[in-house]
């Protein structure tokens, strides 16, 4: 057994900042990098991760990371989220909304289907499926490890929990590297502009803009600081107390809850207070705590456990990939009115059907930052991906399980 070493979180934080800063300079040399909106800590991540997998292999010492660091700044990044919402655009994003949850209940059936025709064509039980399928794409690492022992007392198969985790890994790669390419065409093909009459951005600064920026100081830092904080102790707070009636929600769910409120709210009890949302400085800190959490996600992603993906999870992995992108561009555009928050929340709903809501977040990010802002897309998906995916994919995989 190979020893194994733990990364401490001052240490783990320290290197996603600099796997951060290499994806960054690196979007900034590269051009295809920026033409195709791939995020910035997906490419330095990416790296790492290979980099880290290569002295596992060299030196026989496996890194375990602690990521206590990591979830702090997706907590943050959601609240700032919340910050930037507005009731009028959770208003005007009802049909968005409602249709969104119509495609994702069909993405997560279409993704099993595929699933379980892959387990077929390769001889593994059919109702191996679905972690072939949205058990490990749509829901990402926790549902896929969640469901294999479920699986494998049903089916008997052995590697079940090992399967799940290369296809959610394999799947969380794929997420990173297509959402910003299907937006690129969308737009492009479409001719599409940013329609959006805000003021500021909502997560982070476009590229050209980057070192005009001259509004945020020390007190704007602080100001922004003091209220996620606010709202983020108000989130730790609602969280317990849905945990007591029994809804167990991820931690940023609440947090994002509690933002949203306390946004609205704001103007009504602080009306000459100065502005925090829709900042520079808001901006700013959203992208630099999306960013980390991204850069230490994928950094600390086990590439190792792709050493079991064998003909089956890529072939599966690639024909789920093209679905996604067929449905999202030829199914999910047209339905959201083939306008440009539509190509925006493409890039962003590729990124949560087969990897994450970071994901989404940071492709939509990407796409943003070069063409303009969207802001409903931000609110809206995030809504979707949070509320309504763990319980839809959850009715959907006890189904076929227990069928």
């Amino acid at each position: 057994m190979s020893e194994v070493f733990v990364v401490p979180n001052m240490l783990t934080a320290t290197l996603g900042f600099a796997v951060f800063l290499l994806g960054a300079k690196m979007t900034r040399k590269v051009r295809f990098l920026r033409e195709f909106n791939i995020p910035e800590p997906v490419t330095g991540g990416l790296i790492a991760a290979a980099l880290f997998a290569l002295y596992t292999f060299v030196s026989g010492t496996s890194l375990s990371f602690e990521t206590a660091v990591r979830d702090y700044f997706l907590v943050l990044f959601f609240a700032g989220i919340g910050l930037n919402a507005r009731l009028a655009d959770l208003f005007s994003g009802g049909r968005i909304l409602a249709l969104l949850l119509v495609l994702t209940l069909a993405t997560i059936i279409v993704q099993n289907i595929v699933g379980m025709a892959g387990a077929v064509v390769f001889g593994f039980p059919t109702k191996t499926g679905v972690l072939l399928g949205s058990a490990s794409l749509i829901g990402g690492h926790g549902t896929a490890i969640a469901w294999a022992p479920n699986v494998a007392a049903m089916t008997g198969l052995a590697g079940a929990p090992e399967l799940g985790v290369a296809m959610a890994t394999l799947g969380l790669i794929a997420a990173s590297l297509v959402g910003g390419p299907i937006a690129k065409y969308l737009i492009a093909k479409n001719d599409l502009k940013a329609t959006s009459t805000e003021e500021g951005d909502v997560v982070g600064v476009p590229f050209e803009e980057e070192h005009e920026v001259t509004e945020i100081s020390h007190v704007t830092l602080m100001r922004v600081m003091l209220s996620l904080h606010i709202a983020i102790i108000g989130g730790y707070i609602l969280h317990g107390i849905l945990e007591e009636l029994g809804l167990m929600l991820p931690l940023f769910v609440p947090c994002l809850i509690v933002a949203i409120v306390s946004s609205n709210l704001r103007p009504v009890f602080l009306p000459k207070a100065p502005p925090v949302a829709r900042t520079p400085t808001l901006a700013v800190i959203s992208e630099f705590a999306l960013g980390i959490f991204l850069a230490i996600s994928l950094m600390t992603l086990d590439i190792s456990t792709l050493s079991s993906a064998g003909p089956a999870i890529l072939v599966t992995v690639g024909v789920q990939t093209v679905t996604a992108v067929a449905l999202v561009v030829w199914v999910l555009f047209y339905m959201l009115g083939r306008n440009y928050n539509a190509a925006v929340l493409a890039s962003g709903f590729a990124g949560f059907s087969l990897g994450a809501t970071p994901t989404a977040i940071a492709n939509m990010t990407a796409v943003t930052k070069r063409y303009g802002p969207a802001p409903i897309a931000f609110v809206v998906l995030p809504l979707v991906s949070a509320f309504f995916v763990d319980i839809a994919n959850a009715i959907v995989i006890q189904t076929i399980v227990n069928f």
